[in-house]
């Protein structure tokens, strides 16, 4: 029973440490997040298209 105790309390010790991130912080990584998506996906639907047209026009 006592390690469960002093794990319980380590746990909060560390926790204590942690720093959480502010909400400007959150909000600008996922925006950040979103803009990246957006430009991957615009990247992949345009080499799509081009595959796409090229196996067509050689089929």
């Amino acid at each position: 029973m006592k390690k469960i105790f002093t794990y319980y309390r380590l746990a909060k010790e560390e926790l204590s440490k942690v720093i959480f991130p502010t909400k400007e912080q959150i909000r600008n990584a996922s925006i950040s997040v979103v803009i990246v998506v957006a430009v991957i996906t615009l990247f992949l639907a345009l080499v799509d298209l081009i595959l796409s047209a090229s196996v067509s026009s050689i089929l």
